[in-house]
């Protein structure tokens, strides 16, 4: 299923031309118009799902091994020296297309992206309030 104001649905789709990398009866990969660096790629599953929670188990199932395909390419494609995938859920994390996407960034030594957080350091205790919390 599809929905009709989902620019990534019709990307996925064939509605709107892209420079797809990669395609079976699932998803459609794309180059990234605005990449992180060259080959960055983006995963759209054909069928709309706007994030991970809404994202069917089988088709969840089936996205890392088109990563690994496609991770495959590139390296032998491009010679990446690193690789990134990122998926962001939500505004907050900065997912920008509502439609499940995964990220797939090949690194380069010296290209000076980021793609790190700040490590913060909790107490054990509060370590342990967390995980009572997503264990309870």
């Amino acid at each position: 299923m599809t929905q009709d104001n989902c620019i990534f649905c019709k990307i996925a789709n064939g509605e709107i031309p892209s420079r797809t990398v990669y395609e079976d009866e699932d998803f459609r990969a794309i180059l990234d118009l605005g990449p992180a660096t060259q080959g960055h790629t983006l995963i759209l599953p054909k069928a709309h799902a706007a994030n991970l929670l809404e994202l069917p188990e089988d088709t969840a199932a089936k996205v890392l091994p088109v990563a690994q395909k496609i991770a495959a390419q590139l390296q032998e494609k491009l010679g990446w020296d690193g690789l990134n995938l990122v998926q962001n859920n939500g505004e907050t994390a900065g997912q920008t297309v509502m439609h499940f996407h995964l990220h797939v960034i090949p690194r380069y030594q010296g290209d000076g992206q980021k793609i790190l957080w700040n490590p913060t350091q909790p107490e054990a205790e509060e370590l342990d309030r967390v995980y009572a919390k997503i264990r309870g």
